[in-house]
């Protein structure tokens, strides 16, 4: 947050935990756990929340994940959730100057989860605190969120059976909004995505006789060609999809026309229709530019996360804590960025929010090795999150 920017809630959050949670904050930025090796920042959570006074708390749910309870009055059956990811990204950081910057070489966060994690600490230490709710709040501290399947290890490892709750809220920083302010879709948040390869299987041969040979390497390229056509000539113009070859493997000597090459891509949509139509037009493409060329083709389509949508009595909880806490817009379109955090939503009813991390000056950019999580918007986020549990709480 800029400086000399304060929310409504950082008026009201005592100083000395807003210290500590920036503290908390720089530990974890300085040691990272990437994903699925998320254990001692686990630890280090569990610990913090013993601090603060929580005894219910539930180790290694999906993993490394950590579940804790907070439990306030006789006779409410009401329940929230509350979620914050954990796991870091497999990127040099190059913060040099950075006082807490990674400890570990290869490793950083990069995407601001030690930023997500003590926000929600500090939710924790803002509900404890407030005697105004009952009821029963849920802290989910997710691992592997980054490509690691976290979510759906936690529900696989019975995550709404042995901690029911009837909605789910969760958030992520956002570089370029105004620090502190809080976003709200309407419904689509973030997209779904998916990874494919596309095999394509010729005869080689001696590169100087390319007549004995079928050659896999000039159907890829021309693969790579078309497949630009598939969301300029096969979607709808109003519909959000991106389809991107990314890595080109193949080919043993430069003398030689090789056996295979491999096409490697991500894709990106928000509605399922979109990513069906994806899907189909990737394999008439490959197989067509195969059968020009004489090879063969094998699409390997390996589905991601599906969109993160808000439902709509819950978007509207998350939008009227907003106001309550700080500045809310709601007028941001949609990212093509993919969030685990889809997975519970089509589990329990819930919303996903950004709140802003202000400038993005200097490279702090989401999983840029110049990103650094703004300490000054944790009161906004803790205050957003302790807000939105205790109006679900409410009835709202």
């Amino acid at each position: 947050m800029e400086p000399g920017r304060a929310t409504r809630y950082s008026l009201r959050m005592d100083p000395a935990l807003a210290r500590t949670l920036a503290a908390w904050r720089r530990h974890l930025h300085a040691h990272p756990g990437l994903t699925l090796d998320e254990g001692e920042t686990a630890a280090f959570v569990v610990t913090r929340l013993r601090e603060l006074g929580v005894t219910e708390i539930a180790e290694r749910v999906g993993g490394h994940g950590v579940v804790a309870t907070l439990r306030r009055g006789e006779g409410s059956n009401r329940s929230v959730g509350l979620r914050a990811d954990m796991d870091a990204l497999p990127i040099e950081e190059r913060n040099e100057d950075l006082p807490h910057r990674s400890t570990r070489p290869g490793v950083m966060h990069a995407c601001g989860h030690d930023g997500h994690t003590a926000a929600l600490l500090g939710a924790a230490a803002l509900l404890l605190r407030d005697p105004s709710w009952t009821g029963t709040v849920r802290l989910l501290f997710q691992p592997a969120e980054e490509g690691g399947g976290g979510a759906r290890a936690m529900i696989a490892d019975g995550l709404f059976r042995r901690f029911p709750m009837e909605r789910i809220f969760g958030w992520h920083n956002w570089p370029g909004l105004e620090a502190g302010t809080v976003a709200v879709h309407e419904r689509a948040v973030m997209a779904a995505g998916a990874r494919f390869e596309i095999a394509f299987e010729g005869h080689a041969g001696h590169a100087a006789l390319p007549q004995l040979a079928r050659d896999p390497m000039l159907a890829a390229g021309h693969c790579i060609v078309a497949v630009q056509s598939i969301v300029a000539r096969n979607l709808d113009p109003l519909e959000a999809g991106v389809v991107s070859i990314t890595m080109v493997e193949g080919g043993e000597a430069q003398n030689q026309i090789a056996a295979r090459v491999l096409l490697k891509g991500s894709a990106r949509w928000l509605r399922d229709a979109t990513g069906e139509a994806l899907q189909a037009s990737l394999r008439r493409v490959a197989e067509g530019v195969a059968a020009t060329y004489g090879v063969q083709a094998r699409l390997d389509w390996r589905q991601g996360v599906p969109v993160t949508e808000n439902h709509p009595a819950e978007r509207e909880l998350a939008a009227a804590a907003a106001e309550a806490v700080t500045t809310l817009r709601r007028d941001l379109a949609p990212a093509m960025t993919g969030e685990d955090f889809s997975w519970f939503l089509r589990e329990v009813p819930g919303a996903f929010v950004w709140i802003g991390n202000g400038p993005t000056e200097g490279g702090r950019e989401l999983h840029s090795p110049r990103y650094d999580f703004n300490d000054a918007v944790l009161p906004a986020a803790s205050g957003w999150l302790a807000e939105v549990a205790k109006r679900a709480l409410a009835g709202g």
